[in-house]
C-alpha cells in the first residue's frame, strides 16, 4: 500500500535543538557560555529526553515545556551558569522559536506538491509547536501537529503512534514517520510505520526491536523515495 502520509517528529528533525545555546552564545556578553554551548546544548537534549522517558515509565506525566525546563536548570548547574537567571530566561526564549534545518521548508513543500499529508507528531506541547512552527514559517506546508498532551504520556508510548491513525484515518503502512532520534525511528518501525530514520550524526543503528527501513543523512531527499 503506498504511503499516503508524512508524519515528523519535530525536536531534532525538523528543528534543530542545539539553535538556542548556539545563538545566545553568539550574544555579546555570554564568554562563558560561547566557551560550553556546545557541550550545554547536549547536555540539555539528552536530559530532556531521559527525564520524559523516566516521567513516562513512572507514570508521572508534566508537559514537555516543564520537562525542558527542569533539563536546562540541570545543565546550567553542570557547567557552572545556574546563577545566571537572564541567561537561563533568554535559552529558554530561544527554544521556543528553534531554527527548522535548511533543507526543512522546501522538503515539506515538495511532499505537499505530490498531494500527500504532512503532520507533526512531538512530545512538545501544543504551544511549544505552535512558536516553532510559526518561527519556521512552515504551518502552510503541514495539515497538523499532533501532540502527546493529548494523551497524557511521552514516546515511545504505543497510545502516541495511535494518534496518526485516529487523526487521519490511515493504517500504519500508509505513514511515512520520520524522526532523527534512533529510538522514536525503531518505536515507529515496530508499530508498523514505514520509517525513515534522519542519522544526522551518523550513529549505528540502534539495537531496539524496530529497524527503520530507510536511513538518511539530512532530509532532502525524503520526497525521492520510492514509497508514495
Amino acid at each position: 500500500m503506498p504511503v499516503t502520509t508524512c508524519i515528523f517528529d519535530a525536536y531534532g528533525t525538523l528543528f534543530d535543538v542545539a539553535a538556542a545555546a548556539r545563538a545566545a552564545a553568539s550574544e555579546p556578553g555570554r564568554d562563558r557560555l560561547a566557551g560550553c554551548w556546545q557541550a550545554l546544548a547536549e547536555d540539555w537534549r539528552i536530559k530532556q529526553l531521559s527525564y520524559s522517558w523516566l516521567r513516562a515509565v513512572a507514570g508521572d506525566h508534566t508537559d514537555f515545556w516543564q520537562v525542558t525546563q527542569d533539563a536546562l536548570d540541570w545543565s546550567l548547574e553542570a557547567h557552572g551558569l545556574d546563577g545566571d537567571a537572564d541567561l537561563r530566561a533568554r535559552l529558554l526564549a530561544l527554544y521556543r522559536e528553534l531554527e527548522a534545518y535548511p533543507e526543512v521548508p522546501a522538503m515539506l513543500s515538495a511532499l505537499k506538491a505530490r498531494g500527500l499529508v504532512t503532520a507533526i507528531l512531538s512530545n512538545g506541547s501544543p504551544g511549544m509547536l505552535s512558536d516553532a512552527v510559526a518561527s519556521a514559517g512552515i504551518g502552510e506546508v503541514l495539515d497538523d501537529c499532533l501532540s502527546v498532551e493529548s494523551v497524557g504520556v511521552f514516546k515511545p508510548a504505543r497510545a502516541v503512534y495511535d494518534l496518526v491513525g485516529q487523526r487521519f484515518g490511515t493504517a500504519p503502512d500508509q505513514v511515512l514517520f520520520v524522526s532523527s532520534n534512533g529510538w522514536d525511528a525503531a518505536a515507529g518501525a515496530a508499530y508498523g510505520f514505514v520509517t525513515a530514520w534522519v542519522n544526522r550524526r551518523g550513529d549505528p543503528v540502534d539495537r531496539l526491536p524496530g529497524r527503520p527501513q530507510h536511513i538518511l543523512t539530512d532530509l532532502a531527499a525524503l520526497p525521492d523515495l520510492e514509497i508514495y
